[in-house]
């Protein structure tokens, strides 16, 4: 068991796919929806991707800005933040990730709940 999460999620293309459903599960989510709105989803998802991979062993470099950066100004709800995870966690579902590295993915976005909250 001494792979990367990001080997044991596929690599850089299946976690694309992940983020990418993702990011269009956070447009249609009621509650996520209005921050999406207008928003170059292309982009954020490109973004997210490189996020994603970088932060779970894989090559990628991140090109955007860190979370708190990203997030100021923003007043992110508790509320959101859960959605948020409730979307990525339906995408994981989707594309048969295991229920381990499901559970990781999870903890990680939890230990990064204070550079996105009500900034």
């Amino acid at each position: 068991m001494g792979d990367t999460l990001y080997q044991r999620l596929g690599g850089a293309e299946r976690i694309g796919a992940i983020v990418d459903e993702s990011i269009d599960r956070h447009a249609v989510n009621p509650v996520l929806a209005p921050r999406f709105r207008g928003k170059d989803l292309p982009r954020l998802k490109k973004i997210g991707t490189q996020f994603f991979c970088a932060g779970i062993g894989g090559p990628q470099e991140y090109e955007g800005r860190d979370l708190r950066t990203a997030h100021a100004g923003m007043n992110v709800s508790e509320q959101e933040f859960v959605a948020t995870i409730d979307d990525i966690v339906a995408a994981l579902a989707s594309h048969g990730v295991a229920r381990p590295e499901t559970d990781e993915v999870v903890a990680i976005l939890y230990s990064l709940k204070d550079e996105v909250l009500r900034q």
